[in-house]
C-alpha cells in the first residue's frame, strides 16, 4: 500500500502543463478545488471530471501514477461510501434491515462524495507531478509577495520553503517506512495477524525508527543548506524568471470557462438530476 503513494513526486516531461507558469498552475488548482465544492449535481461534477481527464492527458504523466494515489486512499473512499450509505436520510427506500436503511438519495450522495474526493486527490497530484520543487517554492513565494507590505518579507520565503520541503518529503518518508517494515518483518515482526491491540503495538517499532530517521534527515538538510551558504530571501536571485505566456492565458481562460459552466449547470440543470 505504501509503495502506491506517489503524491509529492515530480515527473519529468515536456508537456503543455509542465511548461506552464507555476503561479498559474497553483491558481488554477485553487480555483478548481473551489468549484469542486461548488458543484451540486452530477452534471456539474461531470464537467469538472472531464476537464480533469483532459488535463491529465495534456500532462503526459502516465495514468498509472494517478491510479496509484487512488489505490492508497481506497480505505478512505470505502469509509466515506459506507458512512453516507447508512447515515443519509431519504424518502425513496431501497433496502431496510435491522436499524439500517439505504435510500436512493444515500446511494447518490455516496457516489457523489466519492467522486469529489477522487477529483481532489488527482487535482493535487497533477500540480506536484508537473511542477519542480524549485518552481513550486518560487511560485508560492511570488503569490504571497503582497504580504511584504505588512512586513512579512522574510516569513513569506520561509513559509514557501517549509511547504515545499514538507510536500517533497512525503515520498521520501513513504520509502523509509517501507524499508523499516521490511526490516522488522525480516526480524520476525508480524503486522498482519492478532487482535487490534497487538496490531497497534506492532506499529510502535515502525514509528520510533521513522521519527528518528525524519529528524536525522532534517538535520542533514539543514547542514546541506548551510554549507551552500543559504540565508533565506536576503540577497537571493533566481536563475529562472517567471514570465506569463500565451499558454498561461489559455490556462486562465480554461478555468474561467469551466467555473462558468459549473455554476450554470448548478443553476439551470438542478431539477434535471439529483443534487445535494
Amino acid at each position: 500500500m505504501l509503495k502506491d503513494i506517489t503524491f509529492g513526486q515530480f515527473y519529468q516531461a515536456n508537456s503543455f502543463i509542465h511548461k506552464a507558469d507555476a503561479r498559474i498552475k497553483i491558481v488554477v488548482l485553487i480555483v478548481q478545488m473551489v468549484i469542486i465544492f461548488v458543484a451540486r449535481n452530477f452534471i456539474s461534477l461531470g464537467l469538472i471530471l472531464f476537464a480533469l481527464i483532459f488535463e491529465m492527458i495534456l500532462s503526459s504523466v502516465p495514468f498509472r501514477f494517478y491510479l496509484k494515489n487512488l489505490k492508497a486512499i481506497l480505505p478512505i473512499l470505502i469509509f466515506t461510501v459506507i458512512l453516507n450509505l447508512f447515515y443519509t436520510s431519504g424518502s425513496d427506500i431501497i433496502v431496510r434491515f435491522w436499524i439500517f436503511t439505504i435510500t436512493k438519495e444515500a446511494i447518490f450522495r455516496s457516489i457523489f462524495l466519492m467522486l469529489r474526493i477522487i477529483i481532489l486527490i488527482i487535482s493535487g497530484s497533477l500540480l506536484t507531478y508537473t511542477t519542480s520543487p524549485n518552481d513550486l517554492t518560487d511560485a508560492i513565494e511570488r503569490l504571497l509577495s503582497p504580504l511584504k507590505i505588512i512586513g512579512l518579507k522574510n516569513s513569506i520565503h520561509t513559509l514557501a520553503m517549509m511547504m515545499t520541503i514538507a510536500l517533497r518529503f512525503i515520498p521520501t518518508l513513504v520509502d523509509e517506512t517501507q524499508k523499516i517494515i521490511n526490516a522488522q518483518k525480516a526480524r520476525g515482526a508480524d503486522f498482519d495477524s492478532g487482535n487490534l491491540k497487538n496490531r497497534i503495538n506492532a506499529i510502535i517499532p515502525i514509528l520510533i525508527p521513522l521519527l528518528i530517521s525524519a529528524v536525522r534527515r532534517a538535520y542533514e538538510l539543514a547542514e546541506a543548506m548551510e554549507c551552500r551558504c543559504y540565508n533565506g530571501c536576503e540577497g537571493r536571485i533566481r536563475m529562472k524568471q517567471f514570465r506569463l505566456t500565451f499558454r498561461d492565458l489559455i490556462a486562465g481562460l480554461f478555468i474561467v470557462f469551466l467555473s462558468g459552466t459549473v455554476i450554470a449547470a448548478n443553476i439551470f440543470l438542478k431539477s434535471m438530476f439529483w443534487s445535494i
